[in-house]
């Protein structure tokens, strides 16, 4: 299963043609206007990254909105809260993860990875990390992927750490070392973040570098690797995660079109 995509669903204007969908939009209701946006991008993708959730709550009852707007076989990965993750530096987790947790069953079955971000200064700690993930476990035993940013995370000890967990970790660009452009961890899921380079967050990807990337997922598929593979484009500020992800998509072809369109 391919599943490409952005992170958030937000449609740049140079793009609107590209999802049009006649969605009735209620001004007053925010919630649906969001929903309304939602509903076109869930025609061309399968899955979207929740970034918000890593600076605010959503209730329980905007992420069922969410999941009613998309089709059965969509799925949203939600990013843990920075509370967890920079705040506390994976201590004292249990409270905060718990009402994330209690929020985010809201999606249902449509609900996908749970992301955990960690922030670039987050020396890796077997001990407080194996104590992490142990309480994510206990709490969640769907899909868990980790993106850790300090170069202390790229060995064979926290690999070892991170498969035990079944957690998956993430191929990313730009690397912090050349081991994370490599998936590594729980071998269920494959799961790559664009964020756009050289430029982060704005740079749009070329042609030449989306089929390397393509070639590398293939090439995990074809070693019987992931369950799933997923592929989510991070350089959003400018909109070129849109055209990258469509892009994407025509590249690997039939296999990664997702589009639920008639």
């Amino acid at each position: 299963m391919w599943r490409i995509g952005t992170a958030g669903w937000s449609i740049p204007r140079a793009w609107q043609n590209a999802f049009s969908y006649p969605v009735e939009a209620d001004a007053s209701s925010p919630d649906r206007a969001a929903a309304s946006h939602l509903e076109r991008y869930a025609r061309r993708f399968s899955a979207v990254e929740i970034n918000s959730s890593l600076y605010r709550h959503h209730r329980r009852a905007t992420y069922a909105r969410w999941a009613a707007a998309v089709p059965s076989d969509f799925r949203f990965a939600v990013k843990l809260p920075r509370t967890i993750t920079h705040d506390q530096s994976l201590v004292g987790f249990d409270a905060p993860l718990d009402v994330f947790l209690e929020e985010v069953t809201g999606l249902g079955d449509r609900l996908g990875p749970l992301l955990v971000q960690l922030p670039p200064s987050l020396v890796f700690h077997h001990d407080a990390a194996s104590e992490f993930f142990a309480g994510v476990r206990a709490a969640f035993d769907g899909a868990v992927v980790c993106e850790p940013r300090h170069t202390t995370w790229f060995n064979d000890d926290a690999d070892a750490l991170v498969t035990r967990y079944r957690v998956a970790r993430v191929l990313a660009d730009p690397a912090c070392v050349s081991r994370a452009l490599v998936a590594g961890g729980s071998s269920a899921l494959v799961y790559a973040r664009l964020h756009g380079s050289p430029d982060m967050y704005r740079s749009t990807y070329s042609r030449a570098f989306l089929e390397t990337i393509a070639q590398t997922l293939i090439a995990t598929q074809s070693n019987e690797r992931p369950a799933e593979t997923w592929c989510i484009f991070d350089n959003t500020t400018l909109g070129a995660a849109t055209g990258n992800a469509l892009d994407l998509q025509s590249i690997i072809g039939p296999e990664a079109d997702q589009s639920n369109a008639p």
